[in-house]
């Protein structure tokens, strides 16, 4: 068997990038967080996210439980899995999770960093810190519904790059994960509106939007007001990046898209 490694640190994002890249190295099955996941389709194994606390979800993770491991091991012969990439927090989790499973050596070792962007590793660090929110490489419906009281959602379809879909995400709010700090909404909205007042060719603010999912966005809606030789394209252009940095210093990450929309532009001559 062909024994793949990717690790990085918890929150940045490997279980929701995990689909995607198996599929783009040639990799049929899948080790992450307890489950064996084939081809898109859980086959076997339990979820660590369904552990009640942070001990007994590393146990999980690594296989500790006997009862546990023969059963995936099991399934991979059953399946046949001839290629699987683990995923864990370290290189060491790997190759833990590698000997508890009898697969030999790990033939290649992949970070993060290799697979994720810095900006996507960012963003899926604030998510995992403001809203307490894992994803499980695995469709909704395979979820055991009775293990969660808490948030359960349907993620995202995963696709190949020639469109061909290769399995689901499905988000959850795991027990353990009690400690995250929640940013309201207009908080964001906010700071956009802060930042754009503090223009001196911003004459009225009228509307923030602020779109936090798959692809983060503010849309800035702005009266302005000019002398006749201002530079309106370089001035919004300026604009964009006072609440790029702006918002990068206070939460962490970049925004995917700032879109601007000036309006009533009052011309205003030189006295």
């Amino acid at each position: 068997m062909k024994v793949y490694s990717l690790s990085g640190p918890s929150g940045t994002g490997k279980s929701t990038s995990a689909l995607s890249f198996a599929h783009k190295i040639g990799v049929q099955a899948i080790i992450d967080d307890g489950l064996l996941i084939v081809n898109g389709v859980r086959v076997a194994g339990v979820s660590a996210k369904f552990e009640k606390n942070t001990i007994t979800a590393v146990r999980r993770a690594i296989f500790t439980d006997q009862e546990h491991r023969d059963a995936v091991k099991k399934a991979l012969a059953t399946h046949r899995v001839e290629s699987i990439l683990l995923i864990g927090t370290s290189t060491k989790m790997t190759n833990s999770i590698a000997k508890q499973l009898e697969l030999g050596a790990i033939e290649h070792y992949y970070a993060v960093e290799d697979v994720r962007s810095f900006k996507d590793i960012q963003k899926a660090r604030f998510i995992r810190q403001t809203q307490g929110k894992h994803v499980m490489p695995i469709p909704y419906r395979q979820v055991e519904q009775n293990f969660f009281k808490r948030l359960v959602l349907k993620g995202m379809e995963i696709f190949s790059t020639k469109r061909e879909k290769i399995g689901e995400t499905t988000i959850v709010r795991p027990d353990f994960q009690r400690e995250y700090i929640e940013i309201s909404h207009h908080i964001y909205v906010q700071l956009l509106t802060y930042c754009c007042q503090q223009q001196d060719f911003v004459q009225k603010v009228e509307q923030v939007q602020f779109v936090l999912g798959e692809h983060v966005q503010a849309i800035l809606s702005l009266q302005v007001r000019l002398p006749i030789d201002y530079p309106l394209a370089e001035r919004l252009y300026n604009l964009q990046h006072a609440v790029q940095t702006e918002f990068y210093e206070h939460f962490g990450y970049e925004l995917d898209a700032i879109h601007v929309h000036a309006k009533s532009g009052i011309q205003k001559r030189k006295s």
